[in-house]
């Protein structure tokens, strides 16, 4: 059984890759929560979160800082601090820093057993967020970015 948890932002585990966001972790890193991925990403700008992608779960987010886009079912939507995006299941998505300074948004979604897909976008790709190829492997998806590893990080934690 999972035990409780209280964490300060401040002190969560962070992971930079210089390619993506920056990761700021809430869980232990032994003990993932099975049900709930929780945590912050913050973008420089231009900067992707990850690949363009489609889960079969919902996922919400929320911006906490800054500017960033979200490319959303392949139309690019600006957003600013305080904005919610909520995904369906198969809702493609990803976000992308932009502004003038870093943004952070927490995201929140459940871990589906199915896989994810990556389809190829035109917009996504002007950020490096599409895949060439429509892939369900995470490992081929992320093929060139993990030629260089994620590191821990400083913590940006307070932005602004």
């Amino acid at each position: 059984m999972d035990a409780p948890l209280i964490v300060n932002l401040a002190a969560g585990r962070t992971s930079a890759h210089p390619r993506c966001a920056s990761a700021i972790e809430f869980e232990p890193q032994d003990a993932p929560w099975p049900e709930i991925g929780l945590n912050i990403r913050v973008m420089q700008p231009g900067q992707p979160v990850c690949r363009y992608h489609e889960e079969g779960a919902q996922e919400d987010f929320l911006v906490l800082h800054g500017e960033c886009i979200v490319i959303l079912e392949g139309e690019e939507h600006p957003l600013k601090q305080w904005d919610l995006v909520h995904c369906p299941p198969g809702t493609e998505h990803v976000f992308v820093g932009a502004g003038e300074g870093p943004s952070a948004v927490l995201m929140l979604g459940y871990r589906p057993d199915e896989p994810i897909h990556y389809p190829v976008n035109e917009l996504a790709a002007r950020y490096d967020a599409s895949v060439a190829s429509p892939t369900d492997e995470p490992d081929v998806a992320y093929a060139d970015w993990n030629e260089q590893p994620e590191e821990p990080a400083p913590n940006p934690w307070p932005l602004g």
